[in-house]
Parts: structure tokens; sequence; C-alpha cells
């Protein structure tokens, strides 16, 4: 249990981990890359870990010091491996698509929930590629045998950044023309990084076409996860003022902006830069008074990480918010509907859950209280800054799963974890 006080006002400046979306991809790719990789600022919480324990047991040497990683690819990942991916479903998503394309037989598994997150949406695109990959009831263990694959048009239902890169991984090592078409614009790091790394790749809006390829090594500076900052982006809004440095502003990542904008927060970019195809900035953030917003399918991509924070910083506008077209966030490591509800709830807020979102009403002030993280490091994040800005603050149980995303998340608030 974790006691966090309230606090009367909240600023500083903060250097934040490495994003995990992008270390995870620097690993992977590089793992299967011609050459050494030097990969700094990178994310090692757990999911990252989970990463390279797969990728080592495919055949990559990787030596870790701190946030500093070299990886030494190989062109011929082992077979009849056995990959444990944890709790991360980029992991699993990912690396279920990328060792389809190299014909190899494995078996990929995780913890008790990850075995509970959905793959056959993973499965059933690669199907279209020529892929054997077998689920279990639809979820892991998910088994992956030999074949060869051949190009195909892929259109998904349901935007998913993970599920797209799953099939362009596979794309990377089929024979033909590999086309991805989205409803909206999910996150493109895969696309940056593979076309980076020298894959025959091209882009047209919400549509991503590969083709056979052969990747080369690159060394990658992962900018800061806007996702971490988010946390402390909104505390600034919520108590004072904050900068959080170097933060990546990729397009498809910032839908955490555009609900501030809906939400009347005051923030600036500041030193706007390009590293490595993308961008980045420091974001300074001060506190403002806050309005109800409205969110729809069309946003929740580009901020579906963020937004039980969003939810959060409603929970203290003046106003009734609503949020639709988020089912996705029931298949998450806790069903993100009902736990984001049940936080805000806890801590004094009025937050109605729907089948799709949240209908949230404003009051500005919360009390505070107790909440379970439900071993959801977003929730317990979130939860965190919550009660930070009650008035009576609360406890938090099972906080340790911060760890997966944000090691030293409470660190950085100035807090020691019990």
């Amino acid at each position: 249990m974790q006691r966090i006080q309230s606090r009367a006002s909240f600023e500083g400046e903060f250097e934040l981990p490495g994003d995990k979306s992008i270390t995870h991809r620097a690993i992977m790719l590089s793992s299967g890359a011609d050459g050494e990789t030097t990969i700094t600022n990178a994310l090692m919480g757990e999911d990252c870990v989970s990463t390279c324990r797969c990728m080592r047991s495919l055949g990559a040497e990787i030596d870790v010091d701190g946030t500093t990683l070299r990886v030494r690819g190989t062109p011929r990942f082992r077979r009849g491996r056995e990959l444990n991916c944890g709790n991360s479903g980029t992991t699993i998503r990912l690396l279920t698509g990328y060792v389809a394309g190299k014909m190899i037989d494995a078996k990929l598994y995780g913890d008790e929930s990850l075995s509970v997150r959905p793959m056959k949406r993973v499965a059933e695109p690669l199907a279209l590629l020529g892929a054997n990959v077998t689920t279990t009831d639809g979820h892991a263990p998910v088994f992956v045998s030999p074949t060869a694959l051949h190009g195909a048009d892929v259109e998904l239902q349901i935007s998913s950044a993970q599920v797209k890169s799953a099939v362009l991984l596979a794309g990377l090592s089929a024979d033909g023309v590999t086309t991805v078409t989205e409803p909206v614009k999910s996150r493109d790091h895969t696309e940056r990084m593979l076309q980076a790394m020298g894959a025959n790749l091209t882009v047209d809006g919400t549509k991503v076409t590969i083709q056979r390829s052969e990747l080369r090594a690159m060394d990658v500076c992962v900018p800061s996860d806007v996702s971490s900052a988010a946390y402390f982006m909104a505390l600034g809004a919520l108590k004072g003022k904050t900068l959080c440095k170097n933060v990546g502003i990729n397009p498809t990542r910032t839908g955490i902006l555009t609900a501030f904008d809906r939400l009347g927060v005051k923030y600036s970019l500041l030193n706007h830069r390009v590293s490595a195809g993308e961008e980045t900035a420091d974001i300074l953030v001060e506190r403002s008074d806050m309005r109800g917003l409205e969110l729809t399918a069309k946003d929740v991509p580009s901020m579906i990480d963020e937004l039980p924070l969003v939810a959060l910083l409603c929970a203290f506008a003046d106003g009734e918010s609503r949020i639709t077209g988020a089912k996705e966030l029931r298949v998450k490591e806790s069903d993100r509907i009902r736990t984001t509800a049940e936080l805000i709830n806890n801590i004094g807020g009025d937050c109605q859950e729907t089948p799709d979102g949240f209908i949230i009403r404003g009051k500005k002030k919360l009390v505070g209280g107790n909440v379970d993280s439900y071993l959801d490091h977003r929730i317990a994040m979130t939860a965190a800054v919550g009660l930070i800005a009650t008035e009576n603050g609360g406890n938090i149980a099972r906080p340790e799963c911060c760890a997966i995303s944000f090691p030293d998340f409470f660190e950085k608030l100035g807090m020691k974890l019990y």
C-alpha cells in the first residue's frame, strides 16, 4: 500500500524515461539487422526487458549498461524457441508477426494478465499472408509454425499500432507486396524505424505498403515517452508548473495535447527538434482552469495510453465530459474503462462507465480516498496524480506495477515506494 499525500503545489523540471514503444522496436528490429546498433536513453522497464529476453533467445547479442544497449543482430533467428513475453502486449504481438516472417517455429507466452489479452486479432490478418499462427482459444500461448509468406492486402477493422506492426514485420520477409490499411492512422513508430533502417516501405495516409527488405543497423537515441511525461504534465495543469524535457511529439502520439487543447490546459512546446525521424520538444505546462471535453473514436488511437489520465483531468474540470469509441481500453492490462471509473469514484469524483468510454461530471475539487491499481501501471500512475491533487490524498494498493513502464516513477514524484 502506497500512501500519497496531497500537495498545495507541484513544480519542477523533469528528465523522463525513454519512449517504451520506440525502445521495443529498436531492440526488436536491430536484433534482426545487419551490423551493431547502440540504443541510448532506452526504457528498461519490465516490458522492454521481456523484449530483450526474447530477442536473445532468438540469437541476438544484447549488452545492457543502464539505459544504453548494444545490439549485434543476427540474420537468422534460432528455431524452436519458447519466448516468454512477460506482461508485454507489444512484445507478443509484434514478435508473432516477426517470427512468422522468419519461417521458424516458436511458442510465445506470458504471465496471467497477458494470457487473457486477445491474440486472434493478430493471427487472423497474418493468416492472409499465409502465416501458420495458432492461438489458445484466442489468447496466448501462441504457436507459430514455419511457412513461406506472400504479400497481401490487409484491411484492419480497428486501428491498432500493434496489429499493424505485426503484419508489417511479417511482410518484411514475405514475397510480393503487403499493404495494411487502417480506419484511422495509429502510431507510426514501426514505419519510421523500418524506413530509417532501409526497408522498402511507403505511407499514403492510412495505408502502409512494404516489400521484402533487409535491415541495416542504425544507432537510435530514444526520445522521452510522452505517455510517461503526461503524468507530470497533468500535475502542472492541476497544481503548478512543470517542464518535461526532450519529449517525443510524434504526431500519431500527441493526442494528449489534443485533449489539453479541449480541456483548456495552458502549455508551450519549446526547443522543437528532430532526431532519427522522431520529433521532440520540451513541454511546459502551467496551472489551468479546465472545462469539460468530448472525445470520439477518431481521437482515441493517438491517446489510448493516456485516456485514464484524461478521464481523471475531466473529473477536476468544470462541466460534463464524454469519451466514446474507447472499447479497446477493456482489453489492456486491466479493463481500463472499469478500473478508471472506479479510481475516479473512489477519490470523490463522478464517473459513469459506458460500454466504450465514460461520462464524467467534473467537480473541480475531489476529497481523496483509496485505490487499487489492479496491477495496471497506467491506473497506478493515474491514481498517484489524482491523489496528489485531492484535498486529503489517499492510498494505492499494489503500486509496484509502475516498474513495467516507469521504474522510478515514485522517485520522480519525490517519494519512496513502500
